[in-house]
């Protein structure tokens, strides 16, 4: 099923020089990939304590925007640098839920938004990465299958803060975004589920 993740391989080759200089500097991947996790987490303290202003939120836009590409180069010198490491793998896979839950949850305290809808969406993405990872241990590989991966999750809250910091007020459309962006993933961890399955029959 489509998803803004099958567009990675073509920013990984934009982001490949980047990551050579990076590698010669000594920047390992465990190193990209806490930042990612600070840089979530500094933004989402940010949008926490101000959510009563509107500007805030377009730091979310852009901080997903910076993550996303932190992610690609901590995988990139991984796979392409010989650092990877099982210490990296947990980093990565704990980083990437940790990151979601700080920069979406303090969207709880944005006016206009359901925060129980925010927190169903939070556990719901939080399941839809421990499907991908537990596939691996019935022999499948690590799935990312759509439509509500994290790219597809980043892409829509990236919008939702875009608008919203940009002054469009959010009722009554935005929870019916969020209702739907719940609605996709739990689609998604039935198709992830369901992959996996086929790649091991």
């Amino acid at each position: 099923m489509a998803s803004v993740y099958d567009l990675k391989p073509r920013f990984q080759d934009l982001l490949r020089p980047v990551v050579g200089r990076l590698a010669r500097a000594g920047v390992s991947a465990n190193q990209v990939t806490v930042a990612a996790l600070l840089l979530s987490v500094v933004i989402g303290v940010t949008i926490g304590l101000l959510a009563e202003r509107a500007w805030p939120l377009l730091l979310l836009p852009l901080a997903l925007f910076v993550r996303m590409a932190l992610n690609a180069i901590d995988g990139m010198l991984a796979r392409e640098h010989a650092m990877a490491s099982p210490l990296g793998a947990i980093l990565n896979e704990l980083g990437d839920v940790l990151s979601d839950a700080a920069l979406y949850l303090p969207l709880c305290w944005v006016a206009g938004l359901s925060p129980v809808l925010v927190v169903a969406v939070v556990v719901a993405a939080v399941i839809v990465e421990m499907t991908g990872v537990v596939a691996v241990q019935i022999g499948a590989s690590r799935r990312y299958d759509g439509p509500m991966g994290k790219s597809d999750r980043a892409l829509a809250f990236g919008t939702l803060g875009l608008l919203i910091g940009l002054g469009v007020e959010p009722q009554p459309w935005a929870d019916w975004v969020l209702a739907l962006l719940l609605l996709l993933s739990l689609f998604t961890i039935f198709n992830r589920g369901r992959q996996a399955l086929r790649e091991i029959a």
